[in-house]
C-alpha cells in the first residue's frame, strides 16, 4: 500500500508516535461521548501502540494544517495461529471532522492494507446506540453477526455489543 495517499480532501499516512497526542486526544473524545468503547481513559502511547499491528495503523490528516482528523488500527483477534487472518479494528474520527467521510476513507484504506497482508476477516464490536458507526460499517461491507447481550458494565450500566465482520472477497 502506498504509505502517503492523498484523498480528495484528506491525507492518509501511517500512524507514528508523532501523531500520538492528537490520536490519543481523539480517542479520549470518543471515550467521553460514551458510545465508542468500554474504556474509561485513553492509555499512554507505548501501551496503545503495543496492542496494534504496526502495518495497519493509519491517520487521516487535514491537508490544510496537517492535524489528525481521525485514525484506524487493527489488532490480532487471537494469538492462535489458525486465526492469523482475523483482526479486530478500531476507527475514531475527531468530532470536528465528522461528516467529511474521514471514517470511510480510513476504513477503505484498512481493507486494502489487510487484504494485501492476507487477512480475510475484519471484526468490530459496536454499541447498538452508535448509529453513525453502524451505518459506516454496513456501507463498507460489514454485517452484524450477533449481539453480546449485557456483555459488560459501562459506568455502572449493563451494555450490549453488536459483533460485525467483513469477509474479504479477495483473500480466500
Amino acid at each position: 500500500m502506498d504509505t502517503h495517499v492523498q484523498q480528495s480532501v484528506l491525507i492518509l499516512e501511517p500512524m507514528t508516535e508523532l501523531h500520538a497526542p492528537e490520536v490519543l486526544g481523539i480517542y479520549q473524545a470518543g471515550i467521553d461521548e460514551g458510545h465508542a468503547t468500554f474504556e474509561t481513559s485513553a492509555p499512554g502511547w507505548t501501551a496503545f501502540a503495543a496492542s496494534k499491528l504496526p502495518d495497519h495503523r493509519l491517520v487521516a490528516l487535514d491537508p490544510a494544517d496537517g492535524h489528525v482528523l481521525g485514525w484506524i488500527t487493527a489488532s490480532p483477534a487471537s494469538s492462535r495461529p489458525v486465526y492469523a487472518g482475523v483482526v479486530e479494528h478500531s476507527v475514531y474520527v475527531s468530532p470536528k471532522a465528522r461528516g467529511r467521510r474521514v471514517g470511510r476513507a480510513l476504513l477503505d484504506a484498512l481493507i486494502v492494507s489487510t487484504e494485501e497482508a492476507g487477512i480475510w476477516t475484519i471484526q468490530a464490536g459496536i454499541f447498538p446506540e452508535n448509529a453513525a458507526s453502524l451505518t459506516l460499517h454496513e456501507a463498507a461491507g460489514f454485517r452484524v453477526i450477533g449481539t453480546r447481550e449485557r456483555v459488560a458494565r459501562h459506568h455502572g450500566v449493563w451494555r450490549d455489543m453488536l459483533l460485525l465482520e467483513r469477509r474479504s472477497r479477495v483473500v480466500m
